[in-house]
């Protein structure tokens, strides 16, 4: 439906909440705040299939920005608020915007604008910046004439390497037109204008800003949590009457790691979907959220490319634990190194065929490397796994992560899924690092539950404890304890950066 529409019918209802403060925007207000930016854009001369990008914390207008650029027909590009001024400027260059809108609560951007036309500050001005606030209040409330839709550019997280754009078609359809992704999610779904959508991640991230986005174009709440929180995020369930949510692993095993008597404090009974994806989830993990919830856990497996989408509901998982379901988007086809199908319960890098295209902008090399080279037409994301007899496809790892020790592939991904669990451990990262005779060793980077615990005794537990589990030679040989991990908000590990110190290490000694 078009937010004009949902703003005419239920001027009144909140469009989002802020979990943390209670500050909300009422639809009519996300309707005239969009409607006053992309009449600023127009102003400005932007026009269908030009860009702007903007970086924010979650912010209660966050997602109204969002909808000033969708419905204007624009790519826009949702920038990490976690990323140093170099990585901006590289970002904003790269997608060519035309327009940049920064948080004033970010100071490293403030600091530094990047080199666009026209640069907006919204909370706060700082050189180089005009006020979002006083050039969006001087527009008028309308819609623009030329209103059809946009669609976002974003960029993956880098955790292998540099930011990549991934830039969809511009379909320049009318405004209301659903998408893809709109109507997988009102078939799996189901929401409707009494929904409430619970987003606790950032929402520069892919998942969160399309699926509030997406959300809203049912007339659902969305309650946005300002940062995640284990207890607060039980908490806005039960406060709000959240029905629909999303989520990644590390919170589940966060809210899991509770005190039982803290759980037991929230009603959580209004869920009625649950949808987590952007890392594997450890069966254990599901198995206990699953028993604590209930059968309402829907995960998926996609990219921010938008290449596939595979699918399982509770049922399907439980029936095949591990897996994270079949194709709704796509066909998926693993393949070997010579690029030759595998047979079924045979790992291999995943390509999918018969979805969506897309390309990193600016960058043949990469688009390219994610092509099928035998020239099918299929596309990969780098990620590895298998399908089995019943066309279930379970992921194994990132084929960049792959460790090989004395000739063998190790995939870190399962070691890591069984220390997850421990009790003792907070957080972990399962690396290949140099070894002299093997090549590459198994190491665990272990952020504990509390550092008093870090030492030899809680490293030959932890050893231990995966060996009963797991053949020894997919078992760390040693651990090493870190305060903290450097985890991206959105769940994703920056699994590069640990690798890149210790063979950096290697190659100074």
């Amino acid at each position: 439906m078009h937010l004009g529409q949902i703003a005419a019918q239920t001027p009144d209802k909140p469009a989002v909440i802020m979990a943390g403060s209670g500050r909300t925007v009422t639809y009519r207000e996300l309707n005239e705040e969009s409607n006053r930016l992309a009449q600023l854009l127009h102003a400005e001369g932007l026009r269908p299939g030009d860009h702007i990008a903007f970086m924010l914390e979650n912010h209660p207008l966050y997602l109204a920005i969002a909808w000033a650029a969708q419905r204007s027909g624009l790519y826009y590009t949702a920038v990490s608020s976690r990323l140093g001024p170099d990585e901006v400027a590289y970002i904003v260059a790269n997608c060519e915007a035309r327009v940049f809108i920064a948080d004033a609560s970010i100071p490293a951007i403030a600091q530094n604008p990047p080199d666009v036309p026209l640069r907006l500050m919204l909370g706060g001005t700082a050189p180089g910046y005009e006020s979002y606030e006083e050039r969006v209040a001087a527009q008028p409330a309308t819609s623009i004439e030329d209103e059809c839709e946009g669609v976002d550019m974003l960029y993956s997280s880098g955790t292998t390497g540099r930011p990549k754009g991934v830039k969809p078609a511009l379909s320049k359809a009318p405004m209301g037109t659903p998408g893809p992704l709109t109507q997988l999610i009102s078939v799996l779904f189901q929401p409707d204008g009494d929904s409430v959508y619970l987003s606790p991640a950032p929402l520069y991230h892919a998942a969160p800003l399309r699926y509030c986005l997406t959300f809203q174009r049912f007339g659902a709440t969305v309650v946005v949590m300002e940062k995640f929180d284990a207890e607060q995020a039980l908490a806005a369930v039960e406060k709000y009457g959240v029905t629909h949510s999303q989520w990644v692993p590390t919170m589940f095993i966060r809210m899991l790691k509770l005190p039982e008597e803290t759980r037991a404090k929230y009603d959580v009974s209004s869920l009625r979907a649950a949808v987590h994806a952007a890392a594997p989830c450890p069966v254990p993990v599901k198995e206990q959220m699953i028993d604590w919830w209930g059968p309402i856990l829907h995960e998926y497996y996609a990219g921010t490319e938008g290449n596939c989408f595979v699918y399982t509901d509770s049922e399907d998982w439980l029936a095949h634990k591990g897996t994270v379901g079949r194709p709704v988007l796509g066909q998926v086809h693993v393949c070997d190194e010579d690029g030759e199908e595998v047979p079924p319960g045979t790992p291999g890098t995943l390509y999918f065929g018969e979805g969506p295209e897309f390309e990193y902008h600016g960058d043949e090399d990469k688009t390219a490397a994610s092509r099928d080279p035998k020239g099918r037409g299929w596309s990969t994301l780098g990620d590895v796994g298998y399908v089995d007899e019943d066309g279930f496809l379970y992921l194994t790892d990132r084929r960049a992560y792959m460790i090989i020790s004395g000739g063998v592939n190790i995939y870190p991904q399962e070691a890591e899924n069984v220390l997850a669990v421990h009790p003792r451990v907070a957080d972990v990262a399962v690396l290949g690092v140099p070894d002299p005779e093997m090549g590459e060793a198994v190491k665990a980077v272990v952020q504990p539950l509390s550092m008093d615990d870090a030492g030899p005794e809680l490293e030959a537990e932890l050893i231990a404890y995966c060996r009963e589990r797991l053949a020894h030679y997919k078992c760390p040989r040693s651990v090493d304890f870190r305060a903290e991990l450097p985890r991206h908000p959105t769940g994703k590990l920056y699994k590069r950066l640990l690798k890149d110190e210790y063979w950096k290490d290697a190659a100074a000694t």
